[in-house]
């Protein structure tokens, strides 16, 4: 079936239904990845987002049961130039397309995606409605409808309902505020043998701190930071308790937030597993996995918070730590999934806090 899908200024771009024939609405943005289709389509962090693929050709490996990031499909839709109909690989159980139709997630192929991104990064990213091109009752929607439409706050729709435990019983007790975590964060707490509690992202900081726990996690996750309220008090909370804190996406935003730092929005955001970043104080660049709309305002960093890493791209802040409380975030994915995995040491300075008292997040 013929598909179009119609940003919210009035630009159009013609396609071909794949996966789930259906009407959608999310923010349209780009990402710059070769591979890792899979992983991206189930990181909560898309939550709302029509994604577009700017690698020419997306199915190639198909799809299997073990390199997702939670347990369905999170994005509103997928974008793609071309789609591979006969997938190869040994782990493949399915195509692409079957994927997303047993899920009932729409998608285009057949659009011209480099034009797509360009206008994109041109313009910034904003709404779009994906729709039959052929039905007289859709040829209308469009600009204003996309602007009218509130998506809500996505974070309640992702994170765990309930507290959870993982890891070794034995193991350094940290707790995990799940703002909608990716599996590829826990495998790596669970490698380092952590006895991990994963909390409901609303969870208040008193039942935290209650279990006394040897550092407290905060995840990645969709939309605006600013828009959880509740949860910036709790973040104080925790942070006053000196317990030691690594931040991540969303979570290193939040503690910005907490301290009295402000964020603001990237005018396309940056997504895909080729962004270099700089680490300040050895001077060293890492490619990165990233996924995200928001940065922290470099004009309004705390009082105390070093910045510790840039993004080469733009500048923007990449990473912070605290010059006398044990914290420290990145706004980049250290555990990749996808990505380059060049930053996983991150987790074992997570390790090392956590292990001595006193240790402050500026190492």
């Amino acid at each position: 079936m013929k598909a179009k899908l119609v940003l919210e200024d009035g630009k159009t771009y013609q396609g071909e239904f794949i996966g789930r024939e259906k009407e959608v609405l999310g923010e349209v943005v780009f990402n710059t990845g070769m591979n890792g289709y899979q992983e991206l389509m189930t990181d909560p962090s898309y939550t709302n987002q029509i994604v577009v693929m700017t690698y020419p050709e997306i199915g190639n490996y198909g799809f299997n049961g073990e390199d997702v990031e939670s347990k369905a499909p999170k994005v509103q839709a997928l974008i793609v130039k071309e789609l591979c109909t006969h997938p190869s690989n040994y782990r493949s159980l399915g195509g692409l397309e079957e994927y997303m139709d047993n899920h009932r997630i729409a998608g285009i192929k057949g659009v011209d995606t480099r034009s797509l991104t360009r206008y994109i990064r041109a313009k910034g990213s904003m709404r779009g409605r994906i729709l039959p091109q052929w039905d007289p009752a859709n040829r209308e929607k469009g600009e204003t409808e996309n602007r009218t439409i509130k998506m809500e706050n996505p974070v309640d729709s992702v994170t765990t309902k309930r507290s959870y435990a993982l890891g070794e019983a034995s193991g350094v007790p940290i707790a995990v505020m799940d703002f909608g975590i990716k599996k590829g964060i826990l495998k790596e707490l669970v490698k380092r043998g952590f006895r991990i509690t994963v909390y409901p992202a609303r969870t208040q900081a008193q039942e935290i701190l209650s279990k006394r726990p040897g550092g407290i996690l905060l995840s990645n996750g969709p939309g605006n930071p600013k828009d959880l309220v509740d949860v910036i008090p709790e973040m104080k909370k925790l942070i006053d308790s000196k317990t030691p804190i690594m931040g991540i996406c969303l979570g290193h935003q939040l503690l910005n937030l907490a301290y009295g730092g402000d964020t603001i929005k990237l005018p396309f955001g940056h997504r895909g597993g080729n962004h270099p970043v700089k680490d300040l104080e050895t001077g060293k660049v890492r490619i990165t996995s990233q996924n995200h709309s928001y940065t922290v305002d470099a004009q309004k960093v705390p009082k105390n918070m070093k910045v510790t890493h840039i993004n080469l791209n733009d500048g923007s802040v990449e990473g912070l730590c605290h010059q006398t409380d044990p914290v420290f975030s990145v706004q980049y994915h250290p555990e990749a999934s996808p990505g380059p995995m060049d930053s996983q040491e991150l987790f074992d300075q997570f390790y090392g806090m956590t292990e001595k008292s006193g240790v402050m997040g500026c190492l």
